[in-house]
């Protein structure tokens, strides 16, 4: 019998010339609509981090006023967005999944083509609406990337209140959408279109990940949509969902009745604790593939990874309480997820654990790939010990809405995720654009990257320790913060550095992609299914399909003549079991 992946083959054997515009523009072959994704998010990276920038400028001198109370928590709010929703959540999905999982698998490509493609040109008006906000009367959202009810309820409440933040509301329900659709297709594709061989206990971690990834978005994603169905309704149709009657604005009661505020929030974190682990499963599967490949050795517990994996995505349902202790609930129930919010540390600290002995005594080859990799590694660990913290209710009533969490999210969410996307940029980028990039260049930009993380985020700690709270527009509002002035100094300093560090990275992408030296076949010596196909690959990826016939992590076998096997190599009779894997 045929198998999908073989038709799907045999029909991209015959694939007629295309237009430009249909080859580049509506494009329907997976790895176009990745670099698109990544493209775009890249952007709205440079966007993200110029508000970022504009931030720690103000924060460095706040008496000369760069930034009024409005404008500067419009800049937080729009930063945190864009970096969370426009740039992490996607090109992670987007870019990664879309280039990886067809590869990985021995697909020629997704299983729905067309459905990819248009969640690329639906997520696409979404990043113009929201950039559009920022232009209209009022400028965009202020009222945090969270828009708590009722200051986002009401478009009169605050300075941040008005058309941006309907079109805040619109252009993430419209990226809501858009995630949706890729989900569907992720799920589908890993499922149904595996090449031969390839069992899902052969599935590299990048894809174990990207799937249990998918399944929290479909299931975390439909839960936000209604939310902000329900704000744009209170917004614009006079109805009281999250506006709570008696409400006093500008002296005025606003004439709603009914509504809870705090529903908002429930319906928020719920998809907003999914959404710190949709940040951070595909960059430990990414991690893991990184390490393993320039370690030269298996991945230490490949299963206990995956369950892992499987673990951390069903527990994150059961924490988003965590982010709403101080919102008056029962004693019980916070203890309640106090305790949910421990026991998810075990299965990270497990993969964490793992990548480590993977690591011992290796023939570790230090590629920028890895030092990233490994980097990711630090980060998790450093903003996992800072969250054991806040996941007790007593600490984290002090530490709620202080520089302590915004250090803790940066560590274990943004800073991770960064370290991740970038060691998958060096160690993918022969495949993708069949040029290499320059190592030592990325190996600057890893120096000063890292340094300008642990400069910018972890004195934040101790900020957050002073009481410092995370929106403030200048500590000088308060005289027991005038002791941490220097010390938000240094991390406006540290921050520059950080921010210069990229454009590093920006001329390495862009002067590889254009200029650098041809990547072979498979460069980096892997054993995943992508490192067979031509760099880049053609339209299909093979002429025809591959057949699989181990584990992705047979490295350094006993007997072997090289020190890795690639997935499509047969079994021989002296090392047919490789390192515990092969025959799964």
């Amino acid at each position: 019998m045929e198998t999908p992946a073989a038709a799907a083959h045999e029909a991209h054997a015959a694939h007629p010339r295309e237009s430009f515009i249909r080859h580049y523009i509506f494009s329907l072959d997976h790895k176009t609509i990745g670099k698109q994704y990544y493209f775009v998010t890249l952007f709205m990276a440079i966007v993200g981090g110029s508000l970022a920038m504009l931030m720690r400028a103000h924060l460095a001198s706040p008496e000369r006023g760069i930034l009024d109370p409005g404008t500067y928590l419009q800049a937080a709010t729009m930063h945190g967005t864009v970096m969370i929703f426009f740039f992490l959540t996607t090109i992670l999905t987007g870019a990664f999944g879309n280039v990886l999982i067809p590869l990985m698998i021995g697909a020629a490509d997704m299983a729905f083509p067309f459905l990819n493609m248009l969640s690329f040109w639906t997520f696409f008006p979404s990043v113009l609406i929201l950039l559009a906000s920022f232009f209209v009367p009022g400028g965009p959202a202020g009222n945090g990337w969270t828009s708590y009810a009722p200051l986002s309820a009401v478009p009169q409440a605050s300075p941040g209140s008005g058309l941006g933040q309907t079109l805040w509301a619109v252009a993430i329900l419209i990226l809501m959408i858009s995630s949706l659709f890729g989900s569907l297709n992720f799920l589908t594709t890993i499922i149904n279109m595996r090449a031969r061989g390839l069992s899902m206990g052969r599935l590299p971690l990048t894809i174990w990940g990207i799937f249990i990834t998918a399944i929290l978005a479909l299931l975390s994603f439909p839960v936000l949509m209604a939310a902000l169905t329900m704000l744009l309704f209170d917004r614009t149709a006079g109805t009281s969902f999250f506006i709570p009657s008696g409400l006093l604005v500008g002296g005025q009661i606003v004439p709603h009745n009914g509504g809870e505020a705090l529903l908002w929030q429930h319906l928020f974190w719920f998809f907003g604790h999914p959404e710190v682990y949709i940040l951070i499963l595909g960059p430990m599967g990414i991690v893991s593939d990184v390490i393993s490949t320039f370690s030269r050795k298996p991945i230490f517990g490949y299963t206990a990874m995956v369950l892992s994996l499987a673990a951390i995505g069903f527990l994150s349902f059961l924490v988003w309480g965590h982010h709403m202790f101080v919102s008056g609930m029962n004693p019980v129930l916070g203890a309640t997820f106090t305790i949910s919010t421990m026991i998810i540390a075990i299965p990270s600290a497990i993969k964490t654990f793992n990548w480590l002995t993977t690591l011992w005594q290796a023939r570790i080859q230090f590629t920028t790939a890895l030092l990233f990799a490994v980097g990711f590694v630090s980060l998790f660990v450093t903003g996992g010990l800072s969250g054991i913290f806040l996941a007790a209710s007593p600490v984290d009533l002090y530490f709620h809405d202080t520089y302590f969490v915004v250090a803790h999210f940066h560590f274990v969410m943004a800073a991770a995720a960064l370290f991740a996307i970038f060691a998958g940029t060096y160690y993918w980028f022969p495949k993708m654009f069949g040029r290499m990039m320059n190592e030592p260049l990325g190996k600057i930009h890893f120096v000063l990257t890292f340094l300008g993380i642990y400069g910018t985020f972890y004195p934040m700690h101790f900020l957050g320790t002073h009481g410092m709270s995370r929106r403030l527009y200048t500590p000088s509002t308060y005289p027991f913060l005038a002791s941490v002035q220097p010390l938000d100094i240094f991390i406006s300093g540290a921050a520059f550095v950080l921010g210069a560090a990229q454009l590093i990275f920006i001329f390495n992408f862009f002067s590889s992609m254009l200029r650098g030296p041809r990547a072979e076949r498979n460069p980096w010596h892997a054993n995943t299914l992508e490192w067979t196909a031509d760099s880049p690959p053609p339209h299909g990826n093979w002429p025809e399909p591959p057949v699989v016939y181990r584990w992705p992590y047979d490295y350094s076998v006993p007997g072997a003549a090289e020190d890795y096997l690639p997935q499509t190599v047969p079994a021989a009779p002296a090392y047919a079991s490789g390192h515990g894997g092969g025959e799964q």
